[in-house]
């Protein structure tokens, strides 16, 4: 049976043992996060907190922790909402087979969006922001946010639901300059829906009423982070997933969702921003403080019977949002490459922050009269990959092409070996300098601002990689990453300037680097050589998080020829802490040491 709300789902968990009860009081304040962290990297159940410090609501956390437990909640409907994306972005197969499809369009028209008549004293109570669980996450966190919310929206220009924006960005509670109980932050970032609906707002000089929903069937969580096709309604997929409408009315103005556990409803008012943040993040860092939009809070509603609060926390991956992006790649399938012509797969990276890092196959079919091997093909992929939606953040693009059908973009380890035998690096890196990057990615010289590099390869191998440390390094605190790459550990960043003098100073190594047994064809500086080397994941998330390809991307005897910028092997990407850069995340102490007790 479809849950017809977040407290249906909770039970269900339950009798399948896959939820822990929290019977003690837990403090708001760091605790409860902490305590969902340790479960969550344990690869525990989903958690519900009976008692929170402060408040008489119970909130539960880890729903989408594995994605074993993702796909039980949605077990009914997953294979049917992969067939109905399917169709969406190859409408050609209804044709060919009209009766196998007949059934799932007329469960797809029956999932849209009702309206219904309802006096909302019967669904909820009228309640004030502070008697929410106020959830503050980590201990630089400006306040208490939401974290699963799904922020609702119309086009002022087109009101009504059929072309609304359903959207998961964070809500700042409390803290910084917010009038307690009359504002909160809202915090979105590049290519999100709301700031189409909210730049039509400020074009007409209104108001946009928002309305944040928390709870409610996960379907409605899932529905506001996926990355759905063009024209294809986050509500009508809501439905489609739950099993179950999506069940709304309207008051003073406001959609409100009957099935939410919570709603906050406000307006954004033109032009008026406040500082939101910081906010521990999901690349490992925190997002520091800028201005952001405010939302002037009309009414609070918490539902009148067995109302959860909804939360997760980010940090570095992988946390809960992991999950989450594996289960919407099982859902979406090959759309990208359906999308995308000549691409094979892509990944991008969760252990890097998913936007510093793509990896990419591509075809290679341009010029097959022509016997050197040579991207081509491939650089027009990576220009499209780059103009796509939020794959317009990345950073780092590594595309390749693979003739023998081997290679996966999901084996970090024979991906990169395969592009590092392969790549020109005199030839095949491609920047574009002062563009936009991610929101939350501090490695750029201002906020959204940054640079990204496109590295190609393709071609028969034009080196054996090195499998361990050259003797050139013997005086050097250095690490074997894996075959190819070296992690130099340095002393602190300074200035540009001097590291310049730094890098340059490596040329002097090129003999000596290409001796012995194989090549080195990356080195990466970094602070600490040993945590660099130790693991895969740490070498992906301190390289690509803590650099900007135009600033930090050297090489040995480097060149500009006609704007274009190569050198000879090994590249270098300078991957130290920089001054402007936004401080890791550490957990408290005395914290931990509480919640030890509990387990």
């Amino acid at each position: 049976m479809p849950y017809k709300s977040l407290y249906d789902c909770m039970l269900d968990l339950e009798q399948s043992r896959q939820l822990i009860r929290i019977k003690e009081e837990v403090d708001p304040n760091l605790e409860m996060a902490a305590i969902h962290l340790r479960v969550h990297e344990a690869g525990g159940k989903a958690i519900l907190f009976e008692k929170i410090k402060g408040c008489n609501y119970q909130a539960v956390s880890n729903l989408f922790g594995t994605l074993e437990r993702s796909k039980f909640i949605f077990r009914e409907h997953f294979t049917d909402i992969q067939q109905l994306v399917d169709i969406k972005n190859n409408p050609a197969k209804v044709l060919k087979q009209p009766f196998k499809y007949m059934a799932l369009a007329k469960a797809a028209l029956s999932s849209r969006p009702i309206k219904i008549n309802a006096n909302l004293a019967n669904y909820f109570d009228e309640i004030s922001i502070d008697k929410l669980p106020l959830i503050k996450h980590w201990p630089m966190d400006g306040g208490a946010f939401v974290t699963l919310p799904q922020v609702y929206s119309e086009d002022v220009d087109k009101p009504g639901v059929e072309n609304s924006n359903l959207g998961m960005y964070r809500i700042q509670l409390t803290g910084n300059e917010y009038h307690i109980n009359r504002e909160v932050g809202l915090h979105y970032q590049l290519h999100r829906g709301i700031g189409v609906h909210q730049t039509k707002a400020n074009n007409r000089n209104l108001p946009l009423k928002v309305s944040v929903f928390v709870g409610g069937p996960p379907a409605h969580s899932l529905a506001a982070v996926m990355p759905l096709p063009e024209g294809l309604s986050e509500l009508n997929f809501a439905g489609a997933l739950g099993g179950r409408r999506f069940r709304y009315t309207y008051q003073d103005g406001y959609c409100i969702s009957l099935d939410a556990d919570f709603v906050i409803t406000g307006e954004v008012y033109p032009n008026e921003n406040k500082p939101e943040g910081p906010f521990g993040d999901h690349l490992g860092y925190y997002s520091l403080q800028h201005d952001f939009p405010v939302m002037c809070i009309h009414k609070v509603y918490a539902k009148k019977q067995n109302a959860l609060w909804a939360f997760t926390v980010v940090g570095r991956p992988p946390q809960e949002d992991t999950a989450f992006g594996a289960l919407i790649h099982e859902l979406t399938g090959n759309a990208l490459t359906q999308e995308i012509p000549g691409l094979k797969a892509l990944n991008a990276v969760d252990a890097a922050g998913v936007h510093p890092l793509l990896l990419a196959i591509g075809s290679e079919r341009y010029t097959p009269y022509i016997k050197e091997k040579k991207p081509a093909e491939l650089l027009t992929i990576a220009n499209r990959i780059l103009g796509t939606g939020q794959l317009s953040l990345a950073k780092f693009l590594f595309i390749t092409a693979d003739d023998s059908n081997k290679l996966s973009v999901n084996n970090i380890e024979a991906f990169f070996t395969h592009c590092l035998e392969r790549i020109d690096f005199t030839r095949d890196l491609h920047f574009q300098t002062k563009t936009s990057i991610d929101t939350l990615d501090y490695s750029g010289m201002g906020l959204n601002s940054g640079s990204k590099v496109v590295l190609a390869a393709y071609g028969e191998p034009l080196r054996k990689l090195c499998n361990a440390i050259p003797t050139c390094f013997a005086n050097e605190k250095a690490g074997l990453v894996m075959s190819g790459i070296i992690a130099l550990q340095k002393g602190n960043f300074v200035s540009y300037e001097e590291t310049k003098k730094e890098m340059d100073g490596l040329n002097s190594l090129t003999p000596a680097l290409s001796k012995g047994e194989g090549e080195v064809a990356l080195i990466i500086i970094c602070d600490d050589a040993d945590f660099v080397s130790k693991t895969v994941n740490n070498f992906l998330w301190v390289t690509f998080t803590r650099s900007n390809p135009s600033h930090d991307i050297y090489g040995i005897n480097s060149f500009t020829d006609n704007k274009h910028w190569g050198c000879k092997v090994p590249l270098i990407i300078d991957a130290r802490i920089k001054p402007h850069h936004a401080p890791p995340l550490i957990k408290d102490e005395a914290v931990e040491k509480r919640v030890d007790k509990l387990f």
